[in-house]
């Protein structure tokens, strides 16, 4: 629980949320915190692993320091070995055999905290945007995420504009809708007030309204069944538009109405486009096959474009701060699953690290140098997050990762982990228990480079303050 000045509570699990939140004066542990927001902004999971690895580095670098290795080396060393890490579990790594396949399931579930309805929500709408959709560059999945305290658990196969239609009496479905996106509002073209009073200027104002008014018949005759705008609407054009049948939206978000024209296929115009030809204007039309306002949640129902494909998952709660908490962990599995449609999946909970860490020893026992206390390093820090597992599930961690260590050695794989029910060793892909790639590799990247920027940390000096002019 995160209490606020205010007295305002957040409940959560989050590690970046918490982070975010916490008081932190530390300057070291405001460096921690970057880790977590690298973490959730590249990847959108992970950051309680990327923090314990982060801080885990540390130690083991500074317990190399303190046995008289040169700080220069262990970070050398650091560096060197992570960069074998990631290649190991690029190696590890396994590939995703579509959306139906079961370890995207269980990552999902894993990622969901494991609440069922939650990961199947993230997996019908992995499956309703599609595999292409996933892996494009610029497409993150956790954005399709909406959370709403009164709302029903769903997958809209569409997008949610966040804004009431200034005319909500009309009819509420709209079908086959040509769509009209402003980025400018939806007014006549001003007349500067020093004109006004001139009657040259009021004539060009009485011809700018007129304007306006053969644009909006224009509009009807096009069909236009929605207009979004990014700014304020004329009087006049909302009657016009009531008493036509156009549902009128302003005020939009930039990323509102983004997701508008990417659905719809429509191509955002300023208000000097209504002054075109009809073919002309046509041609920057949208379409969605329904549109429609939802009084339940106060946002405008879009789908069936003829642009890009679109999903809206809507997960509900009893109260607003559940919803939020729902919403994050929605996100975290959404983030998840799209990372290993991506990168593929390792074995979780630790048993991926453990492997590479054996690696990294083999390594280490062939270098020569003193860059090798570095790649010690990152091998201890490696088996940090079994090790954190299985003190929080109340064993012994010496006894149960030497225990795990020689089990994966007999066996050669990576697939072996801790049960944290019974303390046995378990075949962890069999069970179940997987993490992304990407999750994994991205965590251990961010924390050595910050480890590498703290181990490098002689002295810390406070700033003065900037100076301020009364």
């Amino acid at each position: 629980m995160l209490v606020g000045g205010q007295g305002e509570v957040i409940i959560t699990n989050d590690g970046v949320t918490i982070l975010e939140k916490m008081d932190v004066t530390h300057p070291a542990a405001r460096l921690m915190i970057q880790v977590a927001r690298s973490q959730q902004r590249q990847i959108g999971d992970g950051t309680t692993t990327a923090t314990v690895l982060a801080g885990a580095m540390v130690q083991e670098g500074v317990a190399q320091v303190t046995r008289g290795v040169p700080v220069a080396k262990v970070v050398t060393g650091m560096l060197q070995g992570i960069e074998m890490a990631v290649a190991s579990l690029e190696g590890r790594s396994r590939k995703i055999a579509g959306l139906a396949d079961r370890a995207l399931q269980r990552i999902a579930y894993t990622a969901g905290r494991e609440q069922t309805d939650i990961a199947k929500l993230v997996i019908q709408a992995a499956e309703a945007v599609g595999e292409a959709k996933l892996r494009e560059e610029g497409y993150r999945f956790a954005d399709s995420v909406l959370a709403h305290e009164v709302a029903s658990s769903e997958v809209w196969t569409g997008i949610l504009l966040n804004g009431k239609p200034m005319n909500l009496h009309l009819e509420q479905e709209h079908r086959d809708a040509r769509i009209l996106v402003l980025h400018d509002a939806l007014e006549p073209e001003a007349v500067s007030e020093e004109s006004l009073v001139t009657e040259a200027g009021f004539q060009r104002y009485m011809q700018l309204r007129e304007l306006f008014r053969s644009s909006l018949g224009m509009l009807l005759e096009l069909g236009v069944g929605l207009i979004a705008s990014d700014r304020g609407v004329d009087p006049e054009a909302e009657q016009f538009c009531s008493d036509h049948g156009i549902l009128v939206l302003q005020r939009l978000s930039r990323r509102d109405l983004q997701l508008l024209s990417e659905h719809t296929g429509a191509r955002p115009v300023r208000r000097t486009a209504l002054r075109k030809s009809a073919p002309e204007l046509s041609a920057a039309l949208g379409h969605a096959g329904y549109a429609a306002y939802d009084e339940r949640l106060e946002r405008v129902r879009v789908a069936q474009g003829h642009g890009e494909g679109h999903v809206t998952v809507i997960v509900g709660a009893a109260t607003r701060e559940a919803a939020h908490e729902r919403s994050r962990i929605a996100k975290d599995a959404a983030s998840a699953v799209q990372a290993a449609v991506r990168g593929g999946y390792l074995p979780g909970g630790g048993a991926a690290e453990m492997a590479v860490a054996h690696d990294l020893e083999r390594v280490r026992e062939t270098m020569r140098g003193m860059e090798g206390f570095g790649v010690a390093a990152v091998a201890g820090a490696l088996r940090k997050p079994l090790s954190q597992i299985v003190v929080n599930a109340g064993y012994n961690p010496l006894e149960k990762v030497e225990e795990l260590k020689a089990a994966q050695l007999a066996q050669d794989t990576d697939s072996l982990g801790i049960d944290c029910d019974t303390g046995l060793i378990t075949d962890f892909v069999e069970a179940g228990i997987m993490d992304p790639t990407d999750v994994k590799i991205h965590a251990l990247q961010a924390a050595g480079e910050v480890a590498a920027a703290v181990l490098r940390i002689h002295t810390v000096i406070k700033m003065k303050q900037p100076f301020e002019e009364n």
